[in-house]
């Protein structure tokens, strides 16, 4: 680990920390909260609300599976459902 590194990174905090101490002082001084939410953080909650309206299932991926089934034609490779498996149980381990 490089030190310039780490006492950079530690000025940084630092400076953070002095600017948020005289900014909950001043707001203690007026008697009043405030929130204020990065432009990350919205990008979050944008994200979040797309992903929780999106659906769970691709219902064009699954009706072709499905009439590939029904027709007999869905064709799975031992080899590479046993890859897949194994790869699956050695996350968990």
């Amino acid at each position: 680990m490089r030190i310039e590194a780490y006492n950079q990174v530690a000025q940084l905090y630092q400076t953070s920390n002095t600017k948020n101490v005289s900014q909950a002082a001043k707001s203690n001084q007026m008697g009043r909260d405030e929130v204020q939410i990065s432009s990350t953080g919205r990008d979050f909650n944008v994200a979040k609300a797309a992903v929780s309206e999106s659906k769970d299932i691709r219902e064009d991926l699954v009706a072709d599976i499905k009439a590939r089934i029904k027709n007999g034609t869905y064709d799975v490779s031992a080899d590479d459902f046993a890859d897949k498996l194994l790869s699956q149980v050695e996350s968990i381990f």
